[in-house]
């Protein structure tokens, strides 16, 4: 999905239009992904610059078009290469994904195991609070 900027700042309502997700969705997302902070205004709205934008767009793609966990999506973010690009395959063809002995890199295979994890993610950052 290609994102045209119209303007300088969004709220959240239209990102969520843009991205095809609820604001407890991108509220939640600032809590896993570092690179993601939007400026609040002075009335505290958060306000999405277009960066944020095309950021939050390459998170949905990761999560919900390649089945990347959390965690294997801030780990592919954290490579600078678009999971798109060439170079991110490697010689033999397989796209590169972060192989590291956990589970969370690697894509969820199945819908409800996807769910699950979110929610597993999500019990996790409530424990925390």
């Amino acid at each position: 999905m290609q994102f045209t900027p119209k303007k300088l700042y969004y709220k959240i309502g239209e990102v969520c239009e843009v991205l095809g997700v609820e604001p407890h969705v991108l509220r939640y997302w600032e809590t896993e992904f570092a690179s993601l902070s939007p400026p609040k205004s002075k009335s505290g709205q958060r306000t999405y610059r277009p960066k944020d934008i095309e950021l939050l767009l390459r998170i949905r793609k990761l999560l919900y078009e390649e089945g990347y966990t959390i965690a294997g999506a801030r780990k592919q973010l954290g490579t600078g290469i678009p999971s798109d690009s060439p170079a991110a395959e490697r010689p033999g063809g397989a796209r590169t994904r972060a192989k590291s002995p956990g589970r969370d890199s690697k894509p969820a295979g199945k819908p409800l195991e996807k769910v699950r994890e979110e929610l597993q993610n999500i019990l996790t950052l409530l424990d925390r609070g």
